[in-house]
């Protein structure tokens, strides 16, 4: 295949996830070529796509994916919303991430002739767990938990990178919304057939950004070499659940008949997992806004208005 890559080629890490995909054609729509790791033999029909494979767990890689990098984007990780979380499915969640990047960092380590520059990675809202109103600002600690204690585990991986001369950045996602996948599509199909309703109280905090927003924030930090650190990725104005819910039901011309779930019902059907749901975190966008970004869709209203017609 041909190198038309105008700006260079990027080593992008969960290339075929939610975020992935939409992010792979916006590095390449933006001049960038993309080496993309997966786990299965995958083609693109891309321009400058090139798929690599790799076996975290078997610590196999194809050497040739750092062919010509000069940053990566590493999103790769185990679905959390996808089981329940048994002990097994928590370390494949933790290690998925962890053993992830570092297996990256071996790779760059023995290929002295690399040109990569900088790694930016995902990281999520779990860092800090439930923390009912206080404003989740990226100096708080994590929580105590099993997702608090796994991303600030992450994070500290990513920033080993720095040992390497390299600029790391890691970016603390809230709920990504999509109409091609994750919570706002089974939402607003529930919604849809008539029963719709709120976890829990409705009165937690629920981080959130639309997924042109992620895709532009992992952009804005990848092309800008002031960024390092930590970063929520989060939009500025903070919702509960109840309005999130109510708002995708007032777009679909939909009312809402059913009860909220009672939390032990939740925690009886999902375990730990419902943590997701009922956990209450309201994240600060000053600090990435302060850095310049600026969001697309910074109200829900707006957010869910422009994913509704993709329903």
């Amino acid at each position: 295949m041909a190198n038309t890559a105008k700006k260079g080629r990027i080593l992008l890490t969960g290339a075929t996830g939610l975020v992935g995909r939409a992010l792979m054609a916006a590095l390449t729509n933006r001049g960038y070529g993309v080496n993309a790791l997966s786990r299965n033999k995958q083609h693109s029909m891309l321009p400058d796509v090139r798929f690599f494979q790799w076996d975290v767990f078997a610590n196999n890689i194809d050497r040739g994916c750092l062919d010509g990098v000069t940053a990566v984007i590493h999103l790769a990780g185990e679905n959390i919303a996808a089981l329940p979380w048994s002990n097994k499915r928590k370390r494949l969640i933790r290690d998925s991430r962890i053993q992830s990047i570092l297996l990256l960092y071996e790779l760059i380590r023995e290929q002295k002739e690399h040109g990569v520059a900088a790694i930016v990675s995902a990281s999520a809202s779990g860092y800090y767990g439930n923390r009912g109103n206080e404003w989740m600002t990226e100096d708080k600690p994590p929580a105590a938990d099993f997702l608090g204690q796994t991303c600030g585990d992450w994070e500290h991986a990513v920033g080993e990178g720095r040992k390497l001369g390299l600029r790391t950045v890691s970016l603390r996602s809230g709920v990504v919304l999509s109409a091609d996948g994750g919570i706002f599509p089974k939402f607003a199909d529930f919604i849809k057939k008539g029963l719709g309703t709120v976890p829990g109280t409705g009165r937690q905090w629920m981080p959130w950004i639309h997924v042109t927003d992620a895709v532009t924030m992992y952009i804005f930090a990848l092309e800008h070499n002031g960024i390092h650190g930590i970063y929520n990725m989060a939009a500025p104005a903070d919702i509960t659940f109840s309005q999130f819910v109510r708002t995708i039901a007032e777009e679909l011309k939909k009312n809402l008949w059913l009860p909220n779930i009672p939390q032990f019902v939740l925690k009886a059907v999902m375990g730990q997992m419902s943590e997701m749901l009922l956990s209450s975190t309201r994240m600060s966008a000053e600090k990435i806004q302060n850095a310049g970004f600026q969001f697309r869709y910074p109200e829900i209203k707006a957010a869910i208005g422009s994913l509704t017609p993709g329903l």
